[in-house]
């Protein structure tokens, strides 16, 4: 049987334009995630009816998740299946982008919100397509011993991302349809930059039965790594961490709008995107730092447990203190914290893999506890929001997210 001679299987360094273009294909994929949740979708649902707009966002961020959730693996197993002269993953990184951008074309068109949760649900699945195949590239090409490196470049990527679609979004307040288009547009040129720029390969490349799976046998298996033990541990941990930060995060906007307030002169949407800009800055250094140096020590477990419990800390300062000052002080630590997390985390997920060969599937149910926790986040926060006391309730919840999501990662073995 013929083998898989990737970076990652043969201990070479990967090629030398993945790594930057990983960043890239990450940064603008949160670049759209960041600009429509914390901007456009918020401003979009207050204009369609600004009563109702704590229950509306909750609706549709919540309907969206949904899809977001299945067409993740779903993505992670057609390309793992696929076998074309085009690779593997370009065909769902090319496709999943272009169709991100006409769903969200949809979506800026949309001035009732049914309308905006079905643009909502197509446009994020679309973006959970082409982020399954990005994230099986690092399993793919990526040697292990390099991983650490990889995670970090990714973690930056998504949060830089984030903070850029801010920015970006934050021009088109008042042509929400224009900033639709313009955030999905970034996307498609990742894809098109990774698929030229990097070595998807080819078919005579693949095993020769790696694609030989029955349509039962696929179903029946969809979720199986779940019942490796490891996995399902990394699954929790990584769904519990994801999920308390943006808790804070998915209701930025409305929490500076409602709650905490802002400078004089300076609007919510900018006090967004300066607390955005505090947090990169602390995440992108300790990300920076910590990847590398999980990949020097051999040691995961520990950026973990650091992370949770500084990040669950830094949620009880705007608790204790509901002042513009306080959020500047939370934003510079949960972004520190969060990035000793990302510096680990992909790394952590590519080493309990069951299967190379169900890589892309495997991580596309990974990605169900990254993605998915940002999308339910704002869900989640209206009825926390409702019925634990309003906003301050927001906080104590995300803290004891974050502190069960480090304890989680204590039972896995496979890691150090």
């Amino acid at each position: 049987m013929k083998t898989l001679r990737t970076p990652a299987a043969t201990g070479r360094r990967s090629p030398r334009p993945l790594m930057p273009m990983l960043l890239v294909g990450n940064l603008l994929l949160f670049s759209f995630y960041g600009g429509v949740i914390g901007i456009l979708l918020p401003l979009q649902i207050e204009n369609v009816n600004a009563a109702d707009k704590v229950t509306n966002l909750g609706i549709v961020t919540g309907v969206g998740a949904v899809f977001a959730t299945l067409l993740n693996p779903v993505g992670g197993v057609l390309s793992d299946r696929t076998r074309s002269r085009f690779g593997r993953r370009n065909p769902y990184l090319l496709g999943g982008a272009v169709l991100t951008l006409a769903f969200g074309a949809v979506m800026g068109a949309a001035e009732v919100v049914p309308l905006l949760v079905i643009g909502w649900c197509l446009a994020q699945g679309m973006g959970n397509v082409y982020q399954a195949a990005l994230t099986a590239i690092v399993p793919d090409r990526v040697p292990a011993g390099r991983r650490g490196s990889a995670s970090a470049i990714m973690g930056i990527g998504q949060q830089a991302g984030l903070l850029l679609g801010i920015v970006i979004a934050g021009r088109f307040t008042g042509s929400i349809l224009l900033g639709y288009l313009v955030l999905g547009s970034l996307l498609v040129v990742a894809a098109v930059l990774m698929a030229v720029l990097t070595h998807d390969p080819r078919p005579d490349e693949l095993p020769d039965g790696a694609s030989r799976v029955g349509p039962r046998e696929e179903l029946a298996s969809f979720l199986s790594a779940l019942r490796d033990h490891d996995f399902r541990w990394v699954f929790t941990g990584r769904a519990l961490m994801i999920f308390g930060y943006f808790l804070i995060i998915g209701y930025m906007l409305y929490l500076l709008k409602d709650h905490i307030g802002v400078p004089d002169g300076m609007e919510p949407a900018d006090g967004v995107a300066v607390l955005t800009l505090v947090s990169t800055v602390t995440l992108v250094a300790c990300t920076a730092l910590g990847g590398p140096l999980s990949d020097r020590l051999d040691r995961r477990k520990t950026f973990v447990l650091v992370a949770g419990a500084g990040g669950a800390a830094s949620m009880l300062l705007p608790l204790l203190s509901p002042t513009w000052t306080a959020m500047l002080a939370f934003a510079g630590l949960a972004g520190a914290f969060f990035g000793v997390y990302m510096a680990v985390d992909t790394a952590i997920v590519t080493l309990v893999l069951p299967r190379r060969e169900d890589a892309a599937r495997d991580m596309g149910v990974l990605n169900i506890a990254n993605a998915g926790p940002q999308i339910i986040a704002p869900f989640a926060a209206a009825l926390v929001i409702g019925l634990l006391g309003g906003y301050p309730s927001l906080f104590i919840v995300a803290a004891v997210a974050s502190l069960l999501g480090a304890v989680a990662i204590l039972p896995v073995r496979g890691v150090r």
